[in-house]
């Protein structure tokens, strides 16, 4: 009899842990298919904003349009490569790679898409096992999947800025794209 239970104790907590992964590995593809549509659209606007535009700022203490499209890539690069993948971070001082630096609109533009495939590829190749550690950010103890779910947050915020950006400049804004 003790054999029966303990075998059926292990077969349902096998199933239980397989439906865990099984969402975890969806939450991956989810997440990827809406970081490629966000890479769609923010090259998009990027796109549609005229290069003489953007050094433009909403105010003095604001990024400029081209900080904010280099912003998205800085925090894509710290989130995963970083904070996720233990990678040392760049120095906010020195790095040019991910800053406006003297980039035209079309190095900017291909440094966004570099970026956003290093990213996906990080994160299609994640070990989902990790999605439960927790980590320091910003002195909030939260998860990996967490951190995913705030990076997406972080692109959406600095991409709406860029949004009001356009139409402070008389321009007309890509048509939302939905799931991004």
């Amino acid at each position: 009899m003790k054999r029966i239970l303990t075998q059926a104790l292990m077969f349902l907590v096998s199933l239980f842990m397989s439906t865990l992964y099984a969402q975890q590995d969806k939450f991956i593809e989810e997440y990827i298919e809406r970081l490629e549509n966000s890479k769609k659209y923010l090259i998009l606007v990027a796109e549609t904003m005229p290069e003489d535009k953007y050094g433009f700022k909403a105010t003095s203490e604001s990024m400029s349009f081209a900080e904010n499209l280099m912003h998205i890539g800085w925090a894509m690069d710290w989130h995963s490569q970083s904070l996720m993948g233990g990678r040392d971070a760049r120095d906010w001082n020195t790095d040019k790679e991910l800053k406006v630096d003297n980039k035209s609109k079309k190095e900017m533009i291909a440094k966004i898409d570099e970026t956003f495939h290093k990213t996906i590829e990080f994160i299609s190749s994640f070990d989902i096992n990790k999605l439960e550690e927790r980590l320091d950010y910003f002195g909030s103890n939260r998860t990996k999947r967490q951190v995913l779910l705030l990076l997406a947050d972080h692109i959406t915020h600095h991409r709406g800025q860029m949004l009001v950006y356009m139409r402070l400049n008389g321009l007309k804004p890509p048509r939302y794209v939905l799931y991004q």
